[in-house]
């Protein structure tokens, strides 16, 4: 079967939402968020709307719709891993108060498709997941509520027509330097990816993970 055969038409999802973190994660301490959403925060809104072992979410362009806008805040958080086991966790011993540099009043367009990987079935094809995801979408269906970077942060989406015009985009352009891309879970340790992110008249065009713009 050709390569074509094995994947889907480009799908465009509207995702917005009050705030948003897509973390830096050379922050150690604070959480600092990077100035747009990340591609790997973007498959993660797709796979909360549709995630099967027969599909692999590529994501092809990110647009900005709203102005980047800056919220700083201080929150309690907690830290430590609750051990069922050991008795539970008490919070005022673990609680620690942390700055947070985060998005507000986001809004971009996601443009993705997916591929058959090899654990389809000989059921499954492209068209029978195409029209899952459409009307998943369509009935803002989800196996959980998608986030903004950090679970707190809840997304609304909804399905952009491919009939309809363009997406208007922020009036801008810069490079962002070095962004996370995903992480590559196919060796024995989990390695993180990165590419040279660009934002051109508001849209950031995302490399495939097997061009020679993707860094490990």
């Amino acid at each position: 079967m050709s390569a074509e055969a094995l994947k889907s038409r480009t799908f465009h999802l509207k995702v917005w939402g009050e705030n948003a973190c897509f973390t830096r994660p050379e922050m150690k301490v604070e959480r600092v968020s990077y100035d747009v959403m990340t591609p790997s925060a973007a498959r993660g809104i797709l796979e909360a709307i549709l995630w099967k072992p027969a599909i692999h979410w590529r994501i092809s362009r990110i647009d900005v719709l709203n102005p980047i806008r800056w919220a700083s805040v201080r929150r309690n958080e907690v830290g430590a891993v609750m051990i069922p086991r050991a008795g539970g966790l008490f919070v005022e011993d673990q609680r620690q108060q942390r700055a947070g540099l985060f998005l507000r009043d986001v809004a971009y367009v996601i443009h993705a498709f997916f591929e058959m990987t090899p654990k389809a079935g000989a059921q499954d094809n492209v068209k029978k997941f195409e029209e899952i995801f459409l009307r998943r979408a369509e009935k803002g269906q989800c196996f959980h509520r998608p986030y903004l970077g950090c679970r707190e942060f809840a997304a609304h989406f909804e399905l952009w027509s491919s009939e309809s015009p363009e997406p208007k985009t922020i009036d801008e352009s810069r490079d962002l330097g070095f962004m996370l891309y995903d992480i590559d879970f196919a060796g024995l340790e989990p390695m993180p990816l990165w590419f040279r992110a660009q934002i051109r008249n508001g849209r950031i065009h995302v490399p495939p993970a097997e061009s020679t713009e993707v860094r490990r």
